[in-house]
Order: C-alpha cells, then sequence, then structure tokens
C-alpha cells in the first residue's frame, strides 16, 4: 500500500467531524474513523481506481457518513487534499492545489 499524508487543512477537517460525532455518540464517532480508514485502505491499495472527480484530484467516499476523501495520486504517496462533507460547497478545497 502506498503512503499517505494529510494536507493541514483536511487533516484539521477530519479531526472537527470527529469531535462532532463524538458530541454526538462515542460509538458513533469510532464507526465514523472506521469508515474513514477503510476508505483511506481502499485508496492506498488501489488510488487510480477511484474516478477523476476534478483533475489531478480524485474521490471515494463510504457507504454510511456523508464525506469523501478528495486525493492526489502522487509518484509516492497518496496527498488527502480534503475530507470534504457532501454539502460543502463544491471545489472550495482547489486552493490547496499547487498552482
Amino acid at each position: 500500500m502506498k503512503p499517505y499524508v494529510f494536507h493541514p487543512e483536511a487533516h484539521a477537517e477530519l479531526v472537527a467531524a470527529g469531535r462532532y460525532y463524538m458530541g454526538t455518540s462515542a460509538p458513533l464517532a469510532e464507526r465514523f474513523y472506521e469508515e474513514i480508514n477503510a476508505v483511506l485502505a481502499e485508496v492506498r491499495a488501489r488510488p487510480s481506481m477511484r474516478r477523476m472527480f476534478d483533475p489531478p484530484a480524485r474521490r471515494h467516499f463510504g457507504p454510511a457518513f456523508p464525506y469523501a476523501l478528495i486525493y492526489v495520486d502522487r509518484p509516492d504517496e497518496i496527498w488527502i487534499v480534503a475530507v470534504m462533507h457532501f454539502k460543502q460547497v463544491p471545489g472550495y478545497w482547489r486552493a490547496r492545489l499547487p498552482a
């Protein structure tokens, strides 16, 4: 599996979502993190399998929570650009990509 790295803002989004679910229920937060980890494992195993979402970014999401991982498949790593809630303004994360 390819290594991965989170953009600092993507990591902050992940933490904020986890805190939100923790405020609702610890088991719910645990299920959220399990789903994100499963999605991340799928991405790491076959990064090019997911469709190009907004080149060069790709998107993958799990079945239960309204979040998608937006990522770029780099030669040596998977770069997680955003942990995007489905109700976010589309493309808000584009400024995180290099020019």
